[in-house]
């Protein structure tokens, strides 16, 4: 068998494989959404869950998912960043240097429910506070933590080879060389992991059904008393996300149409979590043209 046969052979099966992963990912988001059509308007989205009785709504649920996403990100983007640059431009290659990647990718390889535990423990016991929306982030933010730190630490230390020196030769200090060159060129690469972080949090589950909880009250967009639980913009009230809700439709059912809800919500999760990876792409590309000087 000739070389050229064999590369024309490899190129066709690894076009089919291609080819069978896009249609089972658009056949599986497909699925989702066609399940979940009917439910797609704003008296759905906006309104208030039901017990009991069939027509309920997934307003509180969205509204915190929306709310947890904010909070977790304005905890894990400074960190992810800070440490990013951290181990790319002043960390020291030694034992200690050693141990903080090791810590990171421990981290990283965590499972979600073992995180949840933590933060049962720590988070909502130790502490008092109890099931809460800042219980909540801040068990995303130990999930999203290690991935975001070593994309920005590899987009730091990428966009600085040819920028860095050229920089401190002209005077420059390391901060103004890190803040006035590194970081606008690492930019897009780090915006697009932030909003593909964005994504994950929103879809996650496991971690939040033991610190977020696992009930939704209604909140009074009014109550500007962030300490009151009852206000909308406290960190401290109890927030069941959307996943954490479909979970608990499909395990629980307490409604009659807790099938058509539970579909209803996952394709509104699908569609958002869609949106956030679409955004991921156009952003960074628009980011990376416009620093680069290309239309």
């Amino acid at each position: 068998m000739s070389a050229k046969l064999k590369d024309k052979i490899a190129t066709i099966v690894l076009y089919i494989v291609s080819a069978l992963v896009i249609l089972l990912l658009v056949s599986l988001i497909g699925y989702i959404v066609y399940n979940g059509r009917e439910s797609l308007n704003l008296k759905f989205l906006l309104g208030e869950p039901k017990i009991g009785e069939a027509g309920g709504g997934i307003g509180p649920q969205l509204y915190n998912s929306l709310s947890l996403l904010v909070v977790t990100l304005i905890i894990t983007v400074p960190i992810g960043v800070g440490a990013g640059i951290y181990l790319a431009e002043y960390a020291k290659k030694g034992k200690m240097l050693n141990i903080i990647r090791l810590c990171i990718e421990t981290m990283a390889s965590l499972p979600s429910i073992v995180v949840g535990l933590f933060g049962l423990l720590v988070f909502v016991t130790m502490t008092g506070w109890g099931y809460s929306l800042f219980a909540g982030a801040l068990a995303i933010t130990i999930i999203n933590l290690p991935g975001l730190t070593r994309v920005c630490e590899n987009a730091i230390k990428t966009a600085s080879e040819g920028v860095k020196e050229a920089s401190l030769g002209l005077g420059a200090t390391r901060w103004q060389t890190i803040k006035s060159v590194v970081l606008p060129s690492a930019m897009p690469q780090i915006l697009t992991d932030v909003i593909l972080a964005a994504g994950r949090i929103f879809g996650e589950a496991a971690a939040l059904l033991y610190t977020a909880g696992m009930s939704a009250p209604t909140v009074n967009f009014a109550n500007f008393a962030v300490n009151n639980k009852d206000s909308a913009y406290s960190l401290f009230r109890p927030a069941e996300t959307l996943a954490v809700y479909i979970w608990k439709l499909n395990s629980e059912g307490m409604v009659p149409d807790a099938t058509k809800i539970a579909n209803g919500a996952s394709a509104v999760l699908i569609i958002a979590v869609l949106i956030f990876n679409v955004s991921a792409r156009i952003i960074g590309k628009k980011i990376y043209e416009s620093h680069a000087g290309s239309k």
